[in-house]
């Protein structure tokens, strides 16, 4: 932890959205849906425009969490025991925690569901999560829907009032509210837009009034709610005086799910959604499977908003954010022995480079 005579390590806030592709954003050209809090982030940021992530789910988190390839720390499905990220390798929330700040996760962890594998056994010191990948998936609780979920809050099953997405923002917020002595992580991977598509009908109607078919409409929708959430946490940093010193990261874990639909030979008019030019959605080796928003806004870091097309991916968030808030890289009990398959904790065992450089500028 910084000594007083430190200055105070910039907070962290990061948001990633499930299953939304590079297209199912205004600011990225998509006519249809209405995403005005991030396309305005957006403007704010920091934008890695050839960003790349996995295809699927738990594989993105695994890489992101760790900085290292998704395979290499046990994970490399979202079912079936290959969703279970290895013990024996720190997580950022290990070394947030670390470095003295307070962490929680508010949404969908999908890297182990029993012990030593929860969220809560990984570094998150507030877990509010669902099970498995998505509400009401075998490993979430039994009859569980997006609204008025169950879910698991600091590893106790909880029942709670409200729409999914709203209820993560409202403790996101309440978190972020009563940390006021630490530096923190505040960890944001929501279950929408993943299906099944479940949003309330008025906000679905509202964009089929637009001409958007099924599901799409309610996939559409989810977004709208998420960008609105986003909106709601990105106004109380402004409210507690504490967004520039706060680093932003918004991206998504791979390509969009239902953004993309087949032409109708029946209506050549209809809107058939917006890949931004990229063949391929999730899952598929293509780059519409895995190139995905990440925008990063931090006033107080030096550098200004624009874009940076230099090929980038989720590995490198980890080294990056080690470097920013000085991150400890050699964490005691993750000294493993170098002969099993786990990695040592020390600076070159990141599979990802630390993005410094190329953000100030500088030969990477």
């Amino acid at each position: 932890p910084a000594s007083a005579d430190e200055p105070r390590r910039p907070n962290v806030v990061l948001i990633m959205s499930d299953d939304q592709g590079y297209g199912d954003l205004g600011v990225h050209g998509n006519r249809m849906i209405r995403t005005p809090r991030l396309d305005a982030l957006a403007r704010e940021s920091l934008r890695l425009t050839n960003f790349h992530v996995d295809p699927t789910c738990s594989e993105t988190r695994a890489a992101l969490l760790t900085g290292r390839y998704s395979c290499r720390v046990g994970v490399w499905h979202t079912i079936q025991g290959r969703s279970l990220l290895d013990e024996r390798v720190p997580t950022l929330a290990d070394r947030f925690v670390a470095a003295g700040y307070r962490t929680g996760i508010f949404g969908k962890w999908h890297l182990g569901d029993h012990y030593p594998l929860r969220a809560q056994d990984r570094g998150f010191e507030r877990p509010l999560t669902i099970g498995g990948g998505g509400i009401g998936q075998t490993p979430d609780a039994w009859g569980n829907d997006y609204r008025d979920p169950t879910l698991s809050s600091d590893g106790h099953p909880e029942k709670f009032s409200g729409y999914c997405t709203d209820l993560f923002f409202d403790h996101a917020i309440e978190f972020i509210e009563g940390t006021r002595d630490r530096p923190f992580f505040c960890y944001v991977p929501t279950n929408v837009p993943h299906s099944p598509y479940r949003i309330d009908d008025a906000a679905r109607d509202a964009v089929r009034a637009r001409g958007v078919p099924d599901p799409m409409a309610a996939f559409y929708a989810m977004i709208e709610n998420l960008d609105a959430n986003v909106g709601r946490l990105l106004d109380t940093l402004d409210r507690l005086g504490i967004a520039d010193d706060t680093i932003v990261i918004f991206l998504t874990d791979n390509g969009t799910s239902a953004g993309v639909m087949p032409s109708r030979d029946d209506d050549a008019a209809a809107w058939t959604g917006f890949d931004a030019g990229m063949r391929g959605q999730k899952g598929s080796p293509y780059e519409g499977g895995h190139r995905v928003p990440c925008f990063i806004r931090w006033p107080a870091g030096g550098f200004e908003p624009g874009s940076i097309d230099r090929l980038t991916a989720h590995l490198d968030l980890a080294p990056t954010l080690a470097e920013w808030c000085s991150l400890p890289i050699d964490l005691a009990g993750f000294d493993a022995d170098p002969a099993t398959r786990a990695y040592p904790s020390d600076p070159t065992r990141f599979d990802g480079r630390s993005l410094v450089p190329l953000v100030r500028g500088e030969a990477w």
